[in-house]
Formats: structure tokens, C-alpha cells, sequence
């Protein structure tokens, strides 16, 4: 596919980078080159705006078949998307960064007054990566949680502790729930697919996969903790911060916001009437103090700046606190960083908008359900076609390692063994690594 990309972002790069290999990519932008980091992609290059229509017939907008507005202004995403609806009726992906144009670009009431120069997806990082931040809450002790299937299927990660029980453990001697599949472990920054006679070690993040009630189960037997989460203390009180603490509020859990802009208080404590705002700055340390912010069941620090967000985060480590820290980054570069000074959890409302991307640009009968570590890994949602033959699992012939989490087939969920047989029609959720994607993909489409 042709595909043209709008704005030599840091969100724009991560896109061309993903897409490249298997696309033809052309990417449009007033500048006059290209930052440096973007020449080891193999991608055509205009200087022009996207809303310049002279610019656009230049990229053979005609010969395009999705264009991808994600420069750094809202406004100009958009109209570059309206002008591009003028020369050719092509999909366009839209991405916004507040929440009144998300809200009127995406209201129902829109479809009262549908024309052909209608943006076709609207992408608002801030709500993906709340959703994210609050499945991750919502899961003790996981260090990342995705959603299968209208949550029947899920994938949780943990990070082994010393005391935990699969500690030392050969992955085939490990005794957790029925249901339940390892299917990757990250050591030192790399993601990997183990077999059996992988050895799990301290410090090492898990992933497993299984049926939703197999993986409560598994949360509750091997990583249960003391204590349910009743207090999340927000440091940040944008978007982000305003949209989780009203989730967090209707969840039932007391919440405490801190933010340093005094107007931005008087509007969050008039909307959010269970939580508590506070009026400071995340990094006064004699404020935490004073708060208790060590105490509280989960911290999570999502001010728009990655400096401040890791400063805060030190700091309630400083404190003496044991308790689960939720850091946002924006730049994917620093969040390994983050992780080796001992940050729990590192978010990134990149990632977030990039897999809801990705599920657009791929084929009707694939979908990337999920990310993992920073896009190291994938997981696959394939539809196996009419013509596959009845195969069991173990006699699949995979030239990279992969693993088949779960097969859905009908409403019934199957977390398969090698005698497990799959055939025609069958829904599979496959774990592997980005760059096997493609390889496992032509597998299934025989």
C-alpha cells in the first residue's frame, strides 16, 4: 500500500519506522529535510504542507491509500485531512491532542451530517493511554495488562520479585491455573519467547496469556497482595490526570491530585467531587511528606513533561515507599531509563496511539490486538481461512517462535496444548516477536 504520512514528528518517525518495510512511504513536511534520524528509513520525502494541494499532487495523493495526519498542530492535522478528501476519497487518520476537538470530531452527533470530506478516524493518544493506565491499576501488582475479547482473553506481566514463587523455576515446572500460558519473558531490556527448560529469574517481567478468569485466578494465587487498591495518589492534572480520576472515582477507589496551575484546580475540584486536589508541585518533596503520598495504593505521575515525571517518581521512591509507581513518557527512548532506576511502570501515550494505528493499516483479518515492551513484541488476531486444513498446534510448522495463546472458535475460548487442533474459521491470538510478525502472518494465510 501507498501510504503518506503528515509531519516529521517523533510520533510521525515511529509510525514511518513500523510501517516502512512493508509499505511504500512518502512523508510530507514544511521543513526543508528530514531530521537526521529518519535516513535510515527507506521513505520518499516532500517539503510542503499537507494542506498544500500543490504539495499533495506532488506525493500522487491519487496513487495513495491511507494518509496519516500527525503533525505537531491539531488544527493543521485536520484541515490537511478535509484537503486531502478534495483531490482523492482516500481513508485518513487524524491525530488530535486535546479533548474538545477529539469530542467534536468524534460526537455522534457528527453522523447527523456526514459529507465525503469526513475524517475517518480521529486518534486522541491522552484517552488510549488512560485506558491503558487503568487496566494496569485495576490489576494489582501487573506491570502491564491488555483486554481480549470483551475481557475473556487477557494477557497480564509481572515482574518476578525475590520472594515470588516461580522464582528459580523452569517455565515446565511452574504450577499456576489452568488456562494460562507464559508466552514471552523480558531480561535486561530484551524481550524473548522462552520454551520449557527456561529458567525464570528475579527481576525478570512475564507474560502470560490465557482465559480471563484463569489469569484473575492466577493474579490472586501467585501474585496476590496484602491489600486491594483503595488510593491513588495522581501527580498531574491534565487530560490524562482529569480522565483517570473520574474512572478511578466511579471504580471506588479515593483519590488524591496533585497540580501546580491554580486555575486548572478551581476546574478539576468543580468536576471531580470524590477527589481530593491539591494545589503544589509534584517534586516539593515536604509536600509528599505532609500527603502521605508513600502510603497510598498506587502512585501514577502524568504531568506532560518526561523530566518532572521522573523526578516525582524518585522522589516517592525516596520516601521509603514500597508501593506500585506508574510513570507517563513520551519519548520511547527514555523509558528503558526509566525502568533501570527503578521505575515500575513506564506508559507511553505513543505506544498507545501507535497499536490503534497499526490496527488500521493491516489486512480486515489481521489485527495487532497489542504492543509489548516498547513494540518488541506483538500480539497477532488472525481469522484462519476456509481453505486451512484441521491441524493440531503441535504439528505447525513455524520457521520463528511464536505462540498461540488463545483460539476462540464460536463464543468458546480454547487456550490451546500441542494437542490442541485448529481448522477453519478459528479466531487466533498469537504471541511473537515484530519482526516475525510477517512470518507468522503468511503461515496462517495458506
Amino acid at each position: 500500500m501507498n501510504l503518506l504520512i503528515y509531519g516529521a514528528t517523533e510520533l510521525g518517525y515511529m509510525i514511518a519506522l513500523r510501517l516502512y518495510q512493508e509499505h511504500s512511504v512518502t512523508l510530507i513536511d514544511d521543513l526543508e529535510k528530514l531530521p537526521e534520524k529518519f535516513n535510515s528509513l527507506d521513505i520518499s520525502f516532500i517539503s510542503g504542507s499537507g494542506a498544500d494541494v500543490d504539495a499533495l499532487e506532488q506525493a500522487e495523493m491519487k496513487k495513495c491509500g491511507l494518509f496519516i495526519a500527525c503533525s505537531g498542530l491539531d488544527e493543521a492535522n485536520i484541515v490537511a485531512c478535509w484537503t486531502v478528501k478534495k483531490i482523492v476519497d482516500i481513508e485518513t487518520i487524524c491525530f488530535v491532542r486535546t479533548m474538545e476537538l477529539y469530542r467534536n470530531l468524534s460526537s455522534p452527533k457528527q453522523n447527523r451530517y456526514q459529507t465525503r470530506y469526513d475524517i475517518d478516524t480521529v486518534i486522541w493518544p491522552e484517552q488510549l493511554l488512560t485506558q491503558d493506565i487503568f487496566r494496569i491499576i485495576s490489576v494489582p501488582d501487573a506491570v502491564d495488562v491488555e483486554y481480549f475479547a470483551e475481557g475473556r482473553a487477557k494477557l497480564f506481566e509481572y515482574r518476578i520479585k525475590e520472594d515470588s514463587k516461580l522464582r528459580d523455576t523452569r517455565v515446565m515446572d511452574c504450577s499456576f491455573p489452568k488456562d494460562v500460558l507464559i508466552v514471552g519473558i523480558t531480561r535486561d531490556q530484551n524481550l524473548f519467547i522462552p520454551d520449557g527448560s527456561t529458567v525464570i529469574q528475579v527481576d525478570d517481567k512475564v507474560i502470560f496469556m490465557g482465559t480471563g478468569a484463569a489469569l484473575d485466578n492466577l493474579a490472586g494465587s501467585i501474585f496476590q497482595t496484602k491489600n486491594s487498591i483503595k488510593t491513588a495518589v495522581l501527580i498531574g492534572g491534565g487530560s490524562v490526570g482529569f480522565m483517570l480520576a473520574q474512572k478511578l472515582e466511579q471504580a471506588g477507589i479515593k483519590v488524591k491530585l496533585i497540580e501546580h496551575d491554580k486555575d486548572r484546580c478551581v476546574f478539576l475540584a468543580d468536576k471531580l467531587k470524590k477527589s481530593l486536589i491539591l494545589h503544589g508541585d509534584g517534586t516539593d518533596l515536604e509536600l509528599l511528606e505532609g500527603e502521605y503520598v508513600g502510603d497510598a495504593g498506587v502512585i501514577v505521575c502524568i504531568t506532560n513533561n518526561d523530566e518532572k515525571n521522573l523526578l516525582c517518581s524518585l522522589l516517592v521512591k525516596q520516601l521509603g515507599s514500597d508501593r506500585r509507581i506508574i510513570t507517563r513518557v513520551s519519548n520511547a527512548r527514555t523509558a528503558q531509563l526509566f525502568e533501570r532506576v527503578g521505575i515500575d511502570v513506564v506508559v507511553s501515550p505513543r505506544e498507545s496511539a501507535l497499536t490503534e494505528l497499526l490496527n488500521r493499516v493491516q489486512a480486515r483479518d489481521v489485527d495487532i490486538l497489542a504492543l509489548v515492551e516498547g513494540g518488541q513484541g506483538e500480539v497477532l488476531r488472525l481469522t484462519l481461512p476456509e481453505d486451512f486444513p484441521k491441524t493440531r498446534v503441535i504439528d505447525l510448522k513455524f520457521d520463528v517462535k511464536a505462540v498461540i495463546g488463545v483460539v476462540k472458535r464460536g463464543r468458546r475460548l480454547i487456550v490451546p496444548c500441542g494437542e490442541t487442533v485448529i481448522q477453519a474459521g478459528d479466531q487466533v491470538k498469537i504471541f511473537t516477536m515484530a519482526e516475525d510478525a510477517e512470518a507468522v502472518k503468511k503461515l496462517f494465510a495458506r
